[in-house]
């Protein structure tokens, strides 16, 4: 195990997972490097998707922007990664994903300690392998724990991750997209990886048509496969709908950010929403909130009422076809929880539906 001095001080790079949600939960990992380190500079590897996110990451000094493939190896580009990241002289590199290539270009950067688990029998590529992963259930015990010392005690509470944008450049992007004109603006982002994680558009447009009744905006966000979400939402609520899918990820960032509360499913965006402080309503299905919500507090966290044998399954898909766990959430329960978040007088976060 290569030992580092505490005075070192070169930078430090973060491998995190390249998924919206999972990079957002990095910061927490940033956020405990800062408290370690408060004069070592902090970089995050990103990919085109993820590094609108850096820049509104307190604590990190900028992003090394590269887009690996993910289904070969490329060991052309990975050479390429590790000359730039050799120029960066980084004396760390904490790398979260477990597969193999994600340690090789800080390996062939020859960045003195590379620490992450074993995961895909990393022996060599790490100079610190870590084990125990797999009794670690939740991402971000995973995660933060890299940037702890081998068999430290755990916080009683993880860093929260933290987003911010200046008041300058959300009205500015309001402005500019005629958002300005909407008074108070709920975003949903009914977007998700996988069906089964996805709340019914019917019941999206529902909520949507009783908000533009109390005079609420309505803002669709998410990435151009959620468009036609985002056209059935319009045809179901009206044309108070605006649809700002289909743009890059800053958009929806500063969307978020304008917005007076989001209701989203369990998806990147509801981390984003959550970062940013914003009063975030998140739909849980197939997933359980305890491993994979937010650590940053929701206005509610909502399951369905009934009890099912299926649930938590973590499944992309439906393996039984019924979609209990999303179909039985009755809009009802959502709008009441969206409307507790919006009201002058709301004031706790945290509540569960």
């Amino acid at each position: 195990m290569v030992r580092i001095d505490p005075a070192e001080a070169r930078p430090i790079l973060v491998v995190p997972y390249m998924w919206i949600g999972d990079f957002v939960r990095c910061h927490s990992v940033v956020r405990l490097l800062k408290s370690r380190w408060p004069d070592r500079p902090v970089d995050v590897l990103a990919t085109s998707l993820c590094a609108p996110l850096v820049d509104y990451m307190p604590g990190v000094r900028h992003a090394i922007l590269w887009d690996l493939p993910r289904k070969r190896l490329a060991l052309g580009q990975h050479a390429a990664l590790a000359d730039r990241l050799r120029a960066e002289t980084y004396g760390t590199a904490l790398i979260m994903p477990r597969t193999w290539k994600s340690a090789l270009a800080p390996y062939l950067a020859g960045i003195p300690q590379r620490v992450g688990f074993l995961g895909e029998a990393r022996v060599g590529l790490l100079s610190e392998i870590r084990f125990g992963e797999r009794a670690l259930p939740r991402m971000i015990e995973r995660c933060a724990s890299l940037a702890l010392p081998r068999g430290a005690d755990f916080p009683a509470q993880w860093p929260r991750p933290r987003l911010e944008v200046s008041p300058a450049e959300v009205r500015d992007f309001a402005i500019r997209h005629g958002l300005d004109q909407d008074g108070d603006a709920i975003a949903l982002a009914p977007g998700a990886v996988g069906p089964s994680k996805r709340w019914p558009v019917t019941s999206y447009a529902n909520l949507a048509a009783d908000l533009i009744r109390r005079g609420y905006g309505i803002w669709v966000l998410g990435g151009p496969d959620e468009a036609p979400l985002a056209a059935d939402i319009a045809r179901g609520a009206g044309p108070r709908v605006r649809d700002l899918t289909g743009r890059d990820l800053r958009h929806a960032i500063l969307a978020l950010a304008a917005a007076k509360a989001a209701v989203s499913n369990d998806s990147g965006l509801l981390h984003v929403a959550a970062a940013l402080g914003i009063p975030t309503i998140g739909i849980f299905g197939p997933t359980s909130p305890w491993h994979w919500a937010p650590l940053n507090p929701l206005a509610a966290t909502i399951e369905t009422p009934t009890q099912l044998g299926c649930r938590p399954c973590h499944k992309p898909t439906c393996r039984w076809g019924h979609h209990r766990c999303m179909r039985e959430i009755g809009d009802a329960l959502v709008r009441e929880a969206t409307l507790r978040a919006v009201s002058p007088s709301a004031s706790a976060l945290g509540s569960r539906v």
